[in-house]
């Protein structure tokens, strides 16, 4: 089954003040770069869903959004639309932590359903997850009618929800679902440094 995977890198990084993709914890590997490298180990295509065209200098494919200012729900749906695998990884592109395991799991487990999401701290995991190339128009439906929310196609579709016992198996901290919003989440990460 072919696999692609998709950097969501479209945010305004309000809260952080400054792009969050270029970040680094002190060993001058941006964030973006640590995501990169963990979905090309699961994935045979990858690309970056950005306006930004400075991605380019990742050597990687840069799509812009194709749904406007739907947000998160707009890079998913256009990492879908623009990928040509079966599967679709999703990964948003500030977590300093990512985990190629935590994807092979979820890879594993979506066979017959359409996403396969981590649900950690009784919140799902939207952008990390795994979404079938099938959800695209259940997903076009939701934003022509204008939802915002990821999970408003769930409904639709079959969906394999992964619960943190699952992800402790792979994860034991569950590290891989950190991500960064603050700089007081950066001063943390940069204390703890590359896992």
């Amino acid at each position: 089954m072919s696999v692609s995977a998709a950097i969501l890198a479209g945010g305004k990084s309000r809260r952080m003040g400054r792009d969050k993709a270029w970040l680094d914890l002190g060993d001058g590997v941006p964030l973006v770069r640590r995501v990169a490298s963990a979905l090309a180990l699961v994935a045979t295509e990858l690309v970056v869903v950005a306006s930004d065209p400075r991605f380019a200098a990742l050597g990687l494919p840069v799509v812009p959004d194709r749904y406007g200012e739907k947000g998160a729900f707009g890079g998913i749906a256009t990492a879908v639309s623009a990928t040509t695998g079966e599967l679709v990884c999703v990964a948003a592109c500030d977590m300093p932590w990512p985990s190629p395991a935590v994807y092979e799991l979820l890879l594993r487990v979506i066979d017959g359903y359409d996403v396969a999401i981590p649900r950690v701290a009784e919140e799902l995991e939207t952008m990390h997850a795994v979404y079938r190339r099938s959800c695209l128009p259940a997903m076009e439906r939701a934003l022509a009618r204008g939802e915002m929310r990821v999970i408003s196609f769930f409904s639709e579709v079959r969906v394999r929800e992964v619960s943190a016992h699952e992800l402790r198996a792979v994860d034991p901290e569950l590290t891989a679902f950190e991500n960064l919003n603050t700089p007081e989440d950066l001063q943390r990460a940069s204390r703890r440094g590359s896992l």
